[in-house]
C-alpha cells in the first residue's frame, strides 16, 4: 500500500483549491475601503454629484485600484491553476524556484510570515484611509485617532469602552499564559517513516488501517461505518510509542501536531481549558486546510484521572495485570460467582492484618486531575465528541435570524494519538469508543524485533559483527527497548574510539553492555581471602544454575563491587517466555541457596552476611510457590484464608495471621528450603572442581561473560577465558591447595600463604598452571 500523495511522488498535478473566503476576502476588504472614500467625498460636499465624487476618489486615491486589479489578476491565475495542470506545472517550472531565501523555509514558517504580512497590507491599507477620512497624517493615525474617537464617543459608550478594555486585558493575560507547549510540524518537516521503526510490526500493521481510512475515509463512511478516530499506545518507556506517531504523520503527508506532556499545566484556573480549546481550533483550521492531522499527546497519563468506578481499575484490570499477562479466570465463571467476587473485592481485608494496608486500587479517586488541573480533561473529552456542532459566528446566529438553517461543519479528519506506560491512569471515560477507538500495546519488542533493531542500529556505525552475534546479542539483552538498543550501540562506540579500534569489535559490546549493566565499578580493592570468598559464593551461583537452570542461561559473572552489591551472577532467558512453571522457580531457589551450601562446604560450616539477599529471594518464591501459586503441598490459596479471615477475624487477624505463618505455612515452607539446600549442596560437591575454576577465573579476570562460565565447565574457548586451561591435570591440585590457604588465613584473619596460581603461556601446548611469588605482606 503507498500511501504517498500525488505531490509528493511527483506527478504533474493542479494547485491545490482555495476557499472561497480566502479567494475574496483581499477584494471585499479593498471595496470596502473604496466605499469608504467616495462616502466620505460625498458626504463632505453634499452639492457634488456621486459620479463626480467617484472620479475625485479614484483621481486623489489611484493606488487602491491598482492593488484591487493586481489582486484580481492574481486570483485569476490561481483558478486557472486550479484548474490547469499544464498551466501549473509551467508555472512551477519557470518561477516557482525563483525565490531562494522563501523556498528554503519549512510551510509553517511561510504560513506565519505570509499571515503577517496581510496583517501587515490590512493594516497599512485600513491606515491610508482613515488618514484620508480624518484628516490626521498617515504616521499619526495610530496615535491620535484612538483618542478623538474616545472624546467624542457619549458617556455610556465611553463607559462601555472602559469596561470592554478591562476585560480585554484579563483576555489578553490568559491568552499569554494558555500559549506554548504545542509545536506543529507539517508535512515536509517530518521525515519519520515506518521503516524506521524497528521490533514492533505487529502494532504497525494495525496502525496502517488507521491511515488507510484516514486517507480514504468513503471506504467505510459508505458502508455505514465510521472511520476510528483515536489510538491509545501504551507499554514500557522507550519502546517507540512516539517514533511511532511520527511515523504515522511521515507516512500520510499530513500535520502532525505535537501536545508536550506539560502543556496542560496551568498556575489560574481556566488557562488550561483555554489551551485545549485553542489546540482543537488550530487541528480543525489544518484539518481542513490538508485533509487530515494527527495529534499526539506524549504521556498522556498527565491529563489526569477522575477515578476508575470498577475494582478492577482502567481496561477492568489491576496495575500488577498490566505487566504479567495471566488467565483470565473470571472469564469461565457463572453470573452468581463473579458476582460474588467482585463483592468481596469491594471489600478492604480484615483490619488489622499484619502486613496488609487497605486495598488502595478500591479506592475511587476523586477531585483535581493530577497535572492536568480541573476541567482540562472535561474540556478534551468534550472537544474528542463534540466537533459536529454548527461552527462560526456568521453560520450559528445571522443565518439563524434570517431563518436559515445553520451549515453543518465538514467533517474534520482528526487522528488522535497518545502515549502513556501508565493506562490505569487515564480515565474510563477518555478510552471509550467514539473518543479512542483503538488500545495498542507496545511492549518490549520480540527477539526478531531486537535482532531487527540491533541490524539497524549497527548499520549506521562501522563494526565487525555477524548476523551470529546480532543474534547472540538480542538473546543477551531480553527485555532491550529501541532506546537501550540504541544507547549499547553508542556506548560500544565510544569504547571502541577509546580502545583505539577501527571498528566496534564482540568484545567493545561486551564491555558496553557491562558498563550499562552494572554501571562503573566501586574503587575499592578486596584483601585476597576476601576476594577468594566472594569468588567462590559467585561461583557457587553460577555452576548450580549452569547445570540445574536451563530457563535462563548466564548472561555475566563478577566481583567488582558496585553500589549495592560486592558480586554477582546474573542470567537472561534464552528464548522469549511468558509463562513460569514450578521448576523453574524449584531452579531459582535452587540457585539462590547455592550460596549458603557453597559457603558452608568450602569454609568449614562457617557463612557470610552475603547470602542474606540470596536467602530472602529463595524465601519469598517459597512462600508464593506454597501459599498463592499452587505448587507446594497444598492447593489452597493462603490470600484468600487471609482475607476471609478463616480460623479467625476481627481483633484477632492479627494472631491468626502470625499463626498461619509460624504454623502450617511457616512449616511447608521450611521444609522445601531445607530439601532444596540439601540438593544445592549435592550438586555443589559432585562439581567441586568446577567451582574452584570458575572462582579462579573471577578472580583473574573480575568480570567473565555466561559464555566464559560455560566454557570453563565443558572445557573449551570462551569469550575472554580458554577453558580448556583449565582442563589441565595439575590445575585441580592446585586449585585445591589454594583454597586450603586461602581458609586458612580466614580462620586466623592472615595473609595468604601463596599467590593465586596462574597458567605459563610459555609452555608448549596446554599451558601448565604454577604459583605466582609468595606476598611479602599482607595486603590489608
Amino acid at each position: 500500500m503507498s500511501n504517498e500523495t500525488p505531490e509528493r511522488r511527483g506527478v504533474n498535478v493542479t494547485r491545490r483549491p482555495m476557499a472561497l473566503w480566502d479567494r475574496v476576502k483581499i477584494l471585499i476588504f479593498l471595496v470596502l475601503a473604496f466605499v469608504v472614500l467616495a462616502w466620505h467625498q460625498v458626504a463632505d460636499n453634499p452639492i457634488l454629484p456621486v459620479g463626480e465624487g467617484l472620479r475625485e476618489v479614484v483621481s486623489a486615491h489611484r493606488w487602491i485600484l491598482i492593488l484591487a486589479v493586481l489582486e484580481a489578476a492574481r486570483q485569476i491565475h490561481f483558478l486557472v491553476a486550479e484548474r490547469s495542470a499544464s498551466y501549473h506545472a509551467f508555472w512551477q517550472e519557470q518561477f516557482g524556484r525563483t525565490d531562494s531565501l522563501t523556498s528554503r523555509w519549512s510551510a509553517w514558517t511561510r504560513y506565519r510570515v505570509a499571515r503577517f504580512a496581510k496583517f501587515l497590507f490590512f493594516a497599512v491599507v485600513a491606515i491610508l484611509v482613515a488618514s484620508a477620512v480624518s484628516g490626521i497624517p498617515a504616521s499619526m493615525v495610530l496615535f491620535e485617532l484612538p483618542a478623538r474617537l474616545f472624546s467624542v464617543m457619549p458617556l455610556l459608550l465611553q463607559l462601555a469602552f472602559a469596561l470592554m478594555f478591562g476585560i480585554l486585558q484579563f483576555v489578553g493575560i490568559f491568552w499569554f499564559l494558555s500559549r506554548g507547549g504545542i509545536e506543529v510540524y507539517f508535512p515536509e518537516d517530518v521525515k519519520t517513516r515506518f521503516t524506521d521503526v524497528w521490533g514492533q510490526d505487529a502494532v504497525l500493521e494495525r496502525i496502517r488501517e488507521n491511515i488507510l481510512y484516514l486517507e480514504n475515509p468513503e471506504s467505510i463512511e459508505d458502508r455505514g461505518g465510521y472511520v476510528p478516530g483515536g489510538i491509545l499506545l501504551w507499554g514500557p518507556p522507550g519502546t517507540g510509542k512516539t517514533l511511532m506517531a511520527e511515523a504515522v504523520a511521515g507516512e500520510t503527508g499530513k500535520p502532525y501536531v505535537f501536545v508536550d506532556p506539560g502543556a496542560f499545566i496551568q498556575m489560574f484556573m481556566g488557562v488550561g481549558i483555554l489551551k485545549v480549546k485553542s489546540l482543537f481550533r488550530k487541528l480543525r483550521k489544518l484539518s481542513t486546510r490538508y485533509g487530515g492531522v494527527i495529534v499526539f499527546f506524549d504521556e498522556a497519563d498527565s491529563l489526569g484521572n477522575r477515578g476508575s468506578l470498577m475494582p478492577g481499575g482502567t481496561f477492568g484490570r489491576s496495575p500488577a495485570q498490566f505487566a504479567a499477562p495471566c488467565c483470565h479466570g473470571a472469564a469461565y465463571l457463572s453470573e452468581q460467582a463473579n458476582s460474588l467476587l467482585i463483592r468481596d473485592a469491594l471489600v478492604a481485608p480484615a483490619s488489622g492484618a499484619e502486613g496488609v494496608g487497605p486495598r488502595r486500587d478500591n479506592v475511587v479517586m476523586g477531585g483535581l486531575g493530577g497535572g492536568g488541573g480541573m476541567g482540562v480533561l472535561q474540556a478534551l473529552l468534550s472537544e474528542l465528541s463534540g466537533l459536529t456542532k454548527p461552527r462560526g459566528f456568521l453560520n450559528r446566529y445571522v443565518r439563524r435570524f434570517f431563518g436559515m438553517r445553520p451549515k453543518l461543519p465538514p467533517k474534520y479528519r482528526l487522528l488522535v494519538m497518545m502515549a502513556t506506560n501508565q493506562p490505569q491512569a487515564l480515565d474510563e471515560a477518555l478510552l471509550r469508543p467514539g473518543r479512542i477507538d483503538r488500545i495498542y500495546r507496545v511492549g518490549y519488542p520480540s527477539k526478531a524485533g531486537r535482532i531487527r533493531t540491533y541490524e539497524g542500529y549497527f548499520a549506521k556505525v562501522q563494526h565487525a559483527l555477524t548476523s551470529a552475534d546480532m543474534e547472540r546479542l538480542a538473546l543477551m539483552t531480553p527485555y532491550a527497548t529501541g532506546a537501550t538498543i540504541k544507547d549499547l550501540v553508542n556506548e560500544a562506540l565510544i569504547i571502541s574510539l577509546r580502545e583505539g579500534h577501527d571498528v566496534i569489535t564482540w568484545s567493545d559490546v561486551i564491555k558496553a553492555k557491562h558498563s550499562k549493566d552494572l554501571g562503573p565499578p566501586q574503587d575499592i580493592e578486596y584483601v585476597e581471602r576476601e576476594r577468594h570468598a566472594t569468588a567462590i559464593h559467585e561461583a557457587c551461583h553460577a555452576v548450580v544454575a549452569h547445570h540445574y537452570r536451563k530457563a535462563l542461561t548466564i548472561d555475566l559473572a563478577t566481583i567488582e563491587p558496585g553500589q549495592t552489591y560486592l558480586g554477582m551472577v546474573s542470567s537472561v532467558p534464552p528464548e522469549d517466555l511468558f509463562t513460569s512453571w514450578r521448576s523453574d522457580y524449584v531452579a531459582d531457589i535452587l540457585v539462590s541457596l547455592a550460596s549458603l551450601a557453597g559457603e558452608k562446604m568450602f569454609f568449614d560450616g562457617d557463612s557470610s552476611s552475603g547470602v542474606s539477599g540470596d536467602l530472602r529471594n529463595a524465601t519469598r518464591v517459597a512462600t508464593m510457590m506454597e501459599g498463592y501459586w499452587g505448587m507446594g503441598s497444598t492447593v489452597a490459596s493462603h490470600e484468600v484464608v487471609r482475607d476471609l479471615g478463616v480460623g479467625g477475624s476481627g481483633p484477632a487477624g492479627r494472631e491468626h495471621n502470625r499463626d498461619m505463618l509460624s504454623g502450617a505455612l511457616g512449616s511447608r515452607i521450611e521444609r522445601m528450603l531445607a530439601h532444596l539446600i540439601d540438593e544445592a549442596e549435592r550438586i555443589l560437591v559432585a562439581n567441586r572442581h568446577q567451582v574452584l575454576a570458575v572462582a579462579h577465573a573471577l578472580e583473574t579476570h573480575k568480570t567473565i561473560t555466561g559464555d566464559d562460565v560455560a566454557a570453563i565447565i565443558e572445557g573449551r574457548m570462551g569469550t575472554i577465558v580458554d577453558g580448556r586451561r583449565y582442563q589441565h591435570p595439575d590445575f585441580a591440585e592446585m586449585a585445591e591447595r589454594y583454597h586450603a590457604e586461602a581458609l586458612e588465613a580466614h580462620r586466623n584473619h592472615a595473609a595468604v600463604a601463596v599467590a593465586l596460581p596462574r597458567f605459563d603461556d610459555t609452555t608448549v601446548g596446554q599451558p601448565a598452571p604454577v604459583f605466582g611469588e609468595r606476598p611479602t605482606e599482607d595486603p590489608r
